[in-house]
Formats: C-alpha cells, sequence, structure tokens
C-alpha cells in the first residue's frame, strides 16, 4: 500500500483544516484506514478510522470535532477537523491495513496498521 497525506498547515484556535490522504494498492475491497497523530512528547495514538463498509470509529478526544470519510472515486480518505485547540498540535498520519493479509477488524491502535503516510504537521495557535 502507498499513502500519502496532504493539508496540514498552521492556523488559530477554533480554526478548521481537512488532510487529505491518497491510498494506492488495496488489493480487496476489504480495508481499515486510520488517522493517527503524535503530540509533542507524547505516544502516537489513533485517533479515527473508517472501513470498506464507512463504519467509523473515533477516539474521545475527537468526537464531535473531526469527521473521517472516504472519497471513493478519488482513492482518498479525509480528516475533516473543526474547533481545533493547541492541544490539538500534532504530526498526523494516515495508515491503512489490507484484511486480505492481515485481522480484518478495523482499530485505532497502531500495530495493527502495516502501512503507514510519510504524515503532516498541524499546528494550532492561541
Amino acid at each position: 500500500l502507498r499513502l500519502m497525506e496532504s493539508g496540514g498547515g498552521s492556523l488559530q484556535i477554533g480554526g478548521s483544516l481537512i488532510l487529505s490522504c491518497a491510498v494506492s494498492g488495496f488489493t480487496t475491497g476489504r480495508y481499515c484506514m486510520g488517522w493517527f497523530r503524535q503530540r509533542p512528547g507524547k505516544e502516537r495514538e489513533g485517533i479515527a478510522n473508517i472501513d470498506h463498509d464507512d463504519h467509523t470509529i473515533y477516539a474521545e478526544s475527537v468526537k464531535g470535532r473531526f469527521t473521517i470519510s472516504k472519497d471513493n472515486a478519488k482513492n482518498t480518505v479525509l480528516l475533516t477537523m473543526n474547533n481545533l485547540q493547541p492541544e490539538d498540535t500534532a504530526i498526523y498520519y494516515c495508515a491503512a491495513h489490507d484484511f486480505s493479509s492481515t485481522v480484518p477488524i478495523c482499530t485505532l491502535i497502531s500495530p495493527d496498521f502495516t502501512d503507514w503516510g510519510q504524515g503532516t504537521q498541524v499546528t494550532v495557535s492561541t
């Protein structure tokens, strides 16, 4: 799988941003896509995922503010982030695993994901 994020940047508190992840290489129509982030001095955490049937899971820290979605025609996964706060400052990573070669469960657990993008920085200032 190949993944490439885009859309990061710097913005002020309360603002909105959309991250995009272009994906290629799925061998079946069954997969899990996830967004993770690593805040300064913190471990990487899963914040949202979506599977091939559009089932989604969100971490409590972003529920109600972030939305994950897919554009199947463009083979992209989007993370729409609203009401951004300074604590959302992090490097955001897109990740995926294809159920043809992994356990067919979609989680927010990093080791479950086999392929990762390079990351994109989001900085929220007051």
